[in-house]
């Protein structure tokens, strides 16, 4: 029996109906679920000699690691780690980038019942601070590649809770601990905890840093529940085989590694795949797709147009099997290529920093709808409701809302509320339904259709647009590499519709190119929507997990 089937009662592929799976989709676990204990360690006894973990590191280097292995170093680490003082509830900074590191850190973490704190390597020191501050960090664990240890050191004296700076890559540096060389003095006799220092289902696990897109990073909290949320996302979603190689590209510091390099994959006994590399290049990872037979694999839209900048046709992706993508909504040009390219069909999925996936095109009797967030994941009440609180009817724009009566009825995966944030939880979860801030509609066949952020919806002539529908139209242009569809005031319509775009090479910024790409949008979407205003600019702001803030588009084209 696989291992998720003691979580769920039920093989994935006995779901053969939507109403079905609706009806009987029903995780269980008990009161002291650690997914460290339960799952990995499990495997290690059953399968202790099975490959759960190939690393690639940029210059090439090769690690595998089994079942077995994952649990001795992590019972090593979680040994180093006691001997350091580290606790059940202390919080630790994890910036590792792609290191293996990571994965004996956080399992280790699990076991302790200490609380996880990711952060990617592209924080500077205004970031580290912040979150080290908010979030009350005991421990921090920096990569030596880089420049993550110089920005981190710039904000000595300013972190209030800082007792510990741990470095990898055996890097010697002034006040910081070789986290390499005294984690392997250490023993691998590790025993799980009882009585005070057992962890239970109900602990806070994880505290997660949104992405920021409208202001500062809420903290977003996770309990030991979590990673039954993503039996959905690895088994159901992803489709990983027990025995497989899964790819998500995602760096450690973001939650959406959690999502697709550990939690849901192991769930389902496949191998997880990790790639270290510095750039993402797309003849570089089809690859590594060739060279390591990947058999599923999830990437965000963008990353799947600039392989197809290559010509597919070149690897051997015979292995691969099923492929997925989240982060933003898919332009249907891009999953038209890669099925022409591959033969394989990309299936959407929708999820944010406080749920697990919420939305997907999810089984083997859909078929995905290209741009559409499919249906809600089993487990997910979703709906769309106007600022009222009532069900949209169908085709009409409202924002997305997940059941969720109380912390104790939500479903699995999603978040308990913003950390030391009541106002906060209460502005996004109340009259029982978490608002997660973006807007769809449904059609009438119940699939969802993204529109946009709540705060990224254009009012113009009476008009609602959403700027991902005209982004999707002008990236199916040639000349268009990546753009932004934003509002600007304008004194009779309210708002304008206005395009921020990088051009890609070969073309330059001409009023001739700027009617062009506005006909193209009137020809190719309802006419009231193309961009009246066309800015081309050389890049874009971005947050630091990759999204583009149009907030700062607004608020420069505010001070102009």
């Amino acid at each position: 029996m696989p291992i998720y089937e003691k979580y769920v009662g039920r093989s994935r592929d006995d779901f053969v109906t939507l109403e079905d799976l609706n009806k009987n989709f029903k995780l269980k676990w008990n009161d002291d679920f650690n997914f460290a204990y339960d799952v990995m360690d499990t495997l290690a006894a059953e399968k202790p000699n099975e490959l759960a973990l190939l690393w690639v590191g940029e210059n090439g280097e090769e690690k595998r690691i089994t079942y077995a292995e994952l649990k001795t170093e992590s019972d090593r680490t979680a040994n180093y780690f006691r001997s350091l003082g580290i606790r059940k509830g202390d919080r630790v900074l994890l910036t590792l980038r792609r290191s293996y590191y990571f994965w004996y850190c956080m399992l280790a973490l699990h076991k302790i019942g200490a609380i996880a704190v990711q952060a990617t390597h592209m924080l500077m020191t205004k970031d580290y601070t912040y979150r080290c501050n908010l979030a009350k960090i005991k421990c921090a664990i920096i990569t030596g590649v880089g420049i993550c240890a110089d920005e981190f050191d710039k904000g000595e004296g300013q972190y209030e809770t800082v007792e510990l700076k741990l470095l990898t890559g055996r890097v010697h540096r002034d006040g910081w601990r070789d986290f390499e060389a005294e984690r392997e003095a250490c023993s691998a006799d590790w025993t799980r905890p009882t009585g005070d220092d057992a962890t239970k289902a109900t602990d806070i696990m994880l505290l997660s840093f949104s992405s920021g897109t409208t202001g500062y990073p809420k903290m977003i909290t996770h309990d030991f529940t979590y990673p039954l949320g993503h039996i959905c996302t690895g088994v159901f979603w992803h489709r990983v085989e027990e025995g497989g190689l899964h790819f998500t590209i995602s760096d450690t510091g973001w939650l959406k590694s959690l999502w697709g390099k550990f939690y849901g994959q192991w769930f389902g006994e496949s191998a997880v795949f990790v790639y270290d590399f510095d750039r993402f290049d797309g003849a570089d990872i089809l690859s590594k797709l060739e060279k390591y037979r990947v058999t599923t694999f999830c990437a965000p839209p963008t990353m799947y147009r600039m392989m197809l900048l290559n010509d597919v046709s070149k690897y051997d992706l015979s292995s691969l099997k099923h492929c997925c993508t989240a982060g933003e909504a898919m332009n249907p040009d891009i999953y038209d290529q890669w099925k022409e390219q591959t033969g394989l069909k990309i299936f959407e999925g929708f999820g944010q920093t406080e749920t697990t996936l919420a939305l997907a095109t999810l089984y083997p009797w859909m078929q995905p709808r290209p741009g559409s967030m499919g249906l809600p994941a089993a487990g997910y009440q979703v709906s769309v409701l106007d600022p009222e609180g009532r069900e949209c009817e169908p085709g009409v724009t409202g924002e997305v809302c997940v059941r969720a009566d109380s912390p104790n009825s939500r479903p699995r995966g999603l978040f308990i509320g913003y950390h030391d944030a009541p106002e906060a939880t209460a502005a996004q979860w109340h009259d029982g339904y978490y608002h997660t801030g973006d807007t769809a509609y449904r059609d009438e066949l119940g699939l969802f259709w993204y529109v946009g952020r709540n705060d990224d919806i254009i009012k113009s002539s009476g008009y609602r647009i959403g700027p991902f529908e005209v982004e999707s139209v002008l990236s199916e242009h040639p000349a268009v590499l990546e753009c932004a569809v934003t509002g600007v005031p304008d004194p009779v319509r309210g708002f304008n519709v206005k395009a921020t775009i990088i051009l890609n090479d070969g073309y330059e910024p001409s009023d001739e190119l700027t009617k062009e790409l506005q006909t193209y949008v009137k020809k190719n979407t309802a006419p009231y929507k193309y961009p009246r205003v066309v800015e081309y600019v050389k890049e874009l702001p971005k947050t630091i997990s990759g999204k583009v803030r149009r907030v700062e588009i607004r608020e420069h084209d505010a001070k102009k």
